[in-house]
């Protein structure tokens, strides 16, 4: 699987100058360009989707503020901190590689193509993804926990993942994320880091996952016997008598997946037999 780590100074001021102020420095020297050159902030704020676009050829047409920026200590100190922040994720995305890669194909059962990351700093908290669909650039600026790779390579996954299927069976988008959830901040976070992470993810998607993950363990190629281990692994309960084995499921791929939930969710979605443990 290829995926860049690029920093772009462009995306990284136009993130400073939008975004929030990573430092005390930024915010005294933002007030002053809003107060100065409030006509040159409303300009650019349409450069995102033109840096995103032609991130190595952008040219802006008012370079006002970026000059303004660019010749500032505060902005070396953000792009020096940024650039650190690429070596690392640089670093875990390496280490990780080949697993990432062999648990993707066995959950995925399709191949990704190449995806970009722009980096911004990591203290402006922050993911956004092209408006194009057919773009697979993702701006990225999140915290990398100190003690847990596995959690970021989670969520670049998963960042990757949501740009994937951003407009498929866009009339169903909950059930489509409660796949992914499954997929990737669930059962792919678990293989990786060899520990369960299937009670984590969106709240309000918990009970409709909970109804698909008999479908999702049939998928996965489980019989009943394994749903067992995997009921027991993931903390989570329910019939295995009243499901009968959709064998079919463990030869289509995660889009497959979801188009038998959207066909069958008439069925899979019992408010009544739902056991919560």
């Amino acid at each position: 699987m290829n995926v860049k780590f690029v920093v772009n100074d462009y995306m990284l001021i136009w993130n400073l100058l939008f975004g929030p102020s990573i430092s005390e420095d930024l915010h005294k020297m933002k007030n002053k360009m809003w107060m100065n050159y409030r006509n040159q902030y409303h300009k650019i704020q349409k450069d995102f989707d033109l840096i995103v676009k032609e991130d190595k050829n952008f040219i802006p047409d008012d370079d006002t503020l970026y000059n303004l920026l660019l010749e500032t200590d505060a902005f070396d100190l953000a792009k020096k901190e940024t650039e650190k922040y690429r070596m690392q994720l640089l670093k875990i995305w390496d280490e990780n590689k080949k697993e990432t890669t062999k648990i993707l194909k066995e959950l995925l059962r399709f191949d990704l193509k190449p995806y970009k990351f722009l980096l911004v700093h990591s203290n402006l908290d922050v993911i956004n993804y092209a408006k194009d669909p057919t773009d697979r650039t993702i701006i990225y600026g999140k915290a990398v926990g100190e003690d847990d790779a596995f959690q970021t390579i989670t969520k670049l996954i998963y960042c990757i993942l949501k740009n994937e299927f951003k407009n498929y069976q866009a009339d169903y988008k909950e059930i489509v994320q409660a796949v992914l959830e499954l997929a990737i901040e669930n059962e792919f976070h678990t293989r990786i880091s060899k520990n369960s992470h299937y009670l984590v993810g969106d709240a309000t998607l918990k009970f409709l996952k909970r109804q698909i993950y008999p479908y999702w363990l049939m998928y996965l190629g489980a019989d009943k016997e394994e749903m067992l281990r995997y009921m027991m692994r993931d903390k989570i309960a329910f019939d295995v008598d009243k499901y009968a084995i959709e064998n079919e499921l463990k030869k289509v791929d995660l889009y497959g997946f979801i188009d038998f939930c959207i066909k069958n969710q008439k069925y899979i979605v019992k408010i009544n037999e739902l056991e919560i443990n």
